[in-house]
């Protein structure tokens, strides 16, 4: 078994420009900013495990999966853009920054952080393809584990040491970035729509 170093940094690249570990930022602290610490810190342990379980679940079945459902690419990707513009609207407006219930902490670590914000169409197309790129060679789906597993360790780096910013940026901080991540979301949900408008009209 030969390890495959392109395949894994081509991936690892990949998967870290499509998800955006520093751009998750302002979203993460808007939605979960005013919780208490060990909140904040479970919030981003949830969150990173619930895209890491989805990316691998559709790295393993990705293609039987959609097959079997008869969804394509462009279905996912319309289907992840209504959900982040949902979650867009409520930052935009602040209802996503009100003081929350304890059952949201949970809520908000599997949407939108944990999917479709990090484990989005984007980064499931991408895995999907990679995975037909391995050609059922050993090393090579050692390789495409392996990046996958880097990648979330730096999704985790960045959600987990996120929370220091808190202290400098205060309550007006947070709701200035709730506001800011709201229209970042928004463009992304935009951006996802139309990728998948152009998909349906391609097939």
């Amino acid at each position: 078994m030969t390890f495959d170093l392109r395949l894994f940094a081509e991936v690892t690249i990949t998967l870290v420009v499509i998800m955006d570990p520093p751009g998750t930022v302002p979203v993460f602290l808007s939605l979960v900013g005013r919780r208490s610490k060990p909140a904040r810190l479970r919030a981003a342990r949830q969150a990173v495990l619930v895209s890491l379980g989805v990316i691998s679940l559709f790295a393993i079945g990705g293609e039987a999966i959609l097959s079997y459902l008869h969804i394509g690419i462009p279905a996912l990707q319309g289907a992840g853009g209504l959900l982040l513009l949902l979650i867009a609207l409520d930052l935009l407006t602040g209802r996503a920054t009100a003081e929350p219930q304890a059952v949201d902490d949970v809520n908000v670590a599997l949407v939108p952080l944990g999917t479709p914000l990090l484990a989005g169409p984007g980064a499931i197309a991408a895995t999907i393809v990679f995975v037909r790129q391995a050609e059922g060679e050993t090393g090579s789906y050692v390789a495409l584990a392996c990046a996958i597993l880097a990648v979330h360790l730096v999704l985790w780096l960045c959600l987990r040491y996120s929370t220091g910013l808190i202290r400098v940026i205060k309550d007006s901080g947070i709701t200035l970035l709730a506001k800011i991540a709201g229209l970042l979301l928004a463009a992304i949900a935009v951006q996802l729509i139309a990728d998948s408008v152009r998909g349906f009209i391609g097939s």
